[in-house]
């Protein structure tokens, strides 16, 4: 008996039922063959060698596809957990996943891990891919596996089968003496993993949970050629130079105090500085663009978090209420309800609309505290949020408006590049299905309006409406999450929202939530390591130091200090009592842009000496005309001499 199978350029062919893709794959080159990793069959991804039993359409996924990485990756840590239990027999195994850049695999071992450890499991995994063992699927009754797993004493494994549902096929995969739960694909055999390294080690918390055991996590990479391997750990070895919680410290930009708790940021003089000037931009850009700025409160009664559904669907991510007048208040995780008190506190009119609410709104999210990484992850952050109110009619409109809109703010701060998603309905939401189909078609179309490529990213929108997403890429090639544009069936209807349309009738208006930088402290953490902390001129919270060679000149370098903040430039002067080379290795410490040095030859000439940061003595200048070049420097907010 034949099957039918499709391939992504149209043509079909028939195959014999029970074929697997990896005898396809034979059928079209060898070199299709030896780098195919896995296949998209139908809307499963799949191991190379899983028979193929109906109709489909499939897809082959490479080294250089994210679902072909992410399938490496996981093998790897298959890999890593067998050389561990070789080398540590009495280790319990937890989970291992493939993640973003890479692989772990959390142990239960009570003495922690070492460096030497490390060593000794990667040369164990070199053996492992050397003998080249075969990734073996096989699907288990739930007894058969629970039976498996309690004779090897895996209790972790044994807890996770019994939380699955009861429909869920179980399957294992085996590699020659080690055997792990797993839903799959995998690599082939461990002969494709060719060069590794494991990075760290650290606890983790069984399931996240701090009431959980503390597990050993090790994390890995792995790659197809030594070529590859050395240029990721290059851009780690960059990375941690860049980590904005060293850097930040350094530049004395923020911190955090046990006292006061974790997660929550201290913004300092320095970091202050330069929050301002974001948010400055931000407000006189979004008035620019016909957004209305208000201010709502931090907390609100329990009722309003009813309504909402987030006391349904967000709680576990909430604070617990505090009582006042004997009334629930929980403090915000969001400002949605809050933007939809204003809307509706008078009756909207068609013409009115779109209508679009901004806010620089604190929030607060309860983020467990092994999940905590200085700014990128935090328990109160504000988020650059805005919702906008329109007719249907004015969807795509005002979607092509904000994509426009968004990519002027990225660029601004000197993210140029980026990837573009569009998220579609997922297995649990709200709404009809025409509606998802229909907000769906208009994001899509907004998107090929503006020319701008973007991947379709099935499954992965919110539960009450489709999304598009940008990920900016940073100076290492890495992906950030920014800005989000939030299609919402939800919330209108909660709360009722209306506007009487042309026919004097009331109708429900559509809602888009709205993200441009995501949130003030993350965005900011992005930027230092975006930067490495040498920001662009018109960023820096000191943009000039002034240096007087002795003491002798500091009353004419005072002059200039005042000058230049007439000009409303951020100035500074360095009066200490110490030789030239110690300030300007100071001034160059602090990555401040522009040094202005004045000795006895600068006050006979009145001119002035200026160097900038990494590049060194740039002579002398008439101070007016130094005024006017970093003006316009700053107000065109000139980025490329600082990348």
């Amino acid at each position: 008996m034949n099957i039918k199978i499709s391939f992504p350029d149209g043509s079909k062919k028939e195959f014999p039922k029970g074929i697997t893709p990896l005898e396809i794959a034979k059928g079209i080159s060898k070199g299709l063959a030896k780098e195919a990793l896995c296949a998209q069959f139908n809307d499963t991804v799949v191991d190379m060698t899983r028979p193929l039993e109906e109709n489909g359409s499939i897809l082959f996924y490479k080294f250089s596809d994210e679902k072909g990485k992410e399938v490496y990756w996981h093998g790897s840590s298959h890999i890593m957990a067998q050389a561990v239990k070789r080398l540590f027999p009495d280790v319990k195994v937890a989970i291992g996943p493939a993640i973003e850049q890479g692989f772990y695999y959390d142990f239960d071992k009570e003495i922690p891990f070492t460096e030497d450890d490390l060593r000794l499991i990667e040369e164990e995994m070199q053996r492992i891919v050397d003998e080249n063992f075969f990734f073996e699927r096989k699907v288990l009754s739930r007894k058969e596996a629970l039976e498996l797993f309690e004779s090897l004493g895996e209790i972790y494994k044994i807890e996770l089968i019994n939380e699955m549902p009861k429909d869920e096929t179980i399957s294992i995969y085996v590699l020659g003496d080690f055997v792990d739960l797993c839903r799959g694909p995998h690599i082939q055999s461990t002969d494709k993993v060719k060069h590794f390294k494991l990075l760290k080690f650290s606890g983790a918390y069984w399931r996240g949970n701090e009431k959980n055991k503390m597990l050993q996590r090790i994390y890995g990479i792995s790659f197809p050629t030594q070529k590859e391997l050395g240029a990721h750990l290059e851009k780690l070895e960059e990375a941690e130079k860049r980590d904005h919680r060293k850097i930040g410290k350094e530049l004395d930009l923020f911190g955090f105090y046990e006292e006061v708790g974790a997660g929550l940021v201290h913004w300092h003089p320095k970091g202050g500085v330069m929050r301002d000037v974001i948010e400055n931009f931000w407000k006189k850009e979004h008035y620019r663009d016909g957004y209305q700025i208000i201010y709502t409160p931090h907390i609100g009664k329990s009722i309003l978090w009813e309504k909402s559904g987030h006391l349904d669907f967000y709680q576990d991510s909430m604070y617990a209420p505090m009582q006042i007048d004997e009334i629930d208040y929980y403090i915000k995780p969001m400002n949605c309800p809050f933007h939809i008190m204003v809307y509706k506190s008078k009756l909207r009119s068609y013409r009115e609309l779109p209508v679009k609410y901004a806010e620089l709104g604190t929030v607060y999210r309860y983020e467990r505290s092994g999940a905590l990484h200085g700014l990128m992850r935090v328990r109160g952050f504000t988020q650059d949020d805005a919702h906008i109110m329109c007719t249907p009619d004015q969807l795509v409109g005002e979607v092509v408006k904000l994509l426009d809109f968004s990519l002027f703010f990225l660029k601004s701060f000197g993210f140029d590049r980026y990837d573009i998603f569009l998220s579609t309905q997922p297995d649990n939401y709200v709404g009809e299905d025409i509606d998802w189909e229909r907000a769906t078609e208009s994001l899509k179309e907004a998107l090929e309006i503006s020319g701008l490529e973007y991947k379709v990213d099935p499954g992965e929108g919110v539960f009450y409406g489709p999304k598009i997403d940008i990920k900016i890429k940073d100076a290492l090639d890495r992906s950030w999450q920014c800005t989000t544009i939030q299609f919402d069936f939800n919330l209108p209807e909660r709360f009722n929202m209306t506007y009487i349309g042309e026919d004097n009738e009331a109708h429900r208006p559509y809602m888009i939530h709205r993200a441009l930088l995501g949130s003030l402290e993350r965005f900011f953490g992005v930027l230092i390591e975006h930067y490495a902390g040498n920001f662009p001129v018109w960023l820096a919270p000191v943009q000039i130091q002034v240096i007087p060679i002795s003491e002798h000149q500091v009353d004419y370098a005072k002059g200039i200090l005042q000058a230049l903040r007439d000009a409303n430039i951020r100035a500074d002067i360095d009066v200490q009592n110490e030789k030239i080379g110690y300030k300007i290795r100071e001034a160059e410490k602090q990555k401040i842009p522009y040094m202005i040095v004045v000795g006895n030859k600068e006050i006979e000439n009145n001119n002035i000496s200026v160097r900038k940061h990494l590049k060194g003595n740039l002579g002398t200048t008439d101070l007016k005309d130094f005024i006017s070049s970093v003006t316009q420097e700053i107000k065109n907010k000139t980025i490329s001499d600082m990348d």
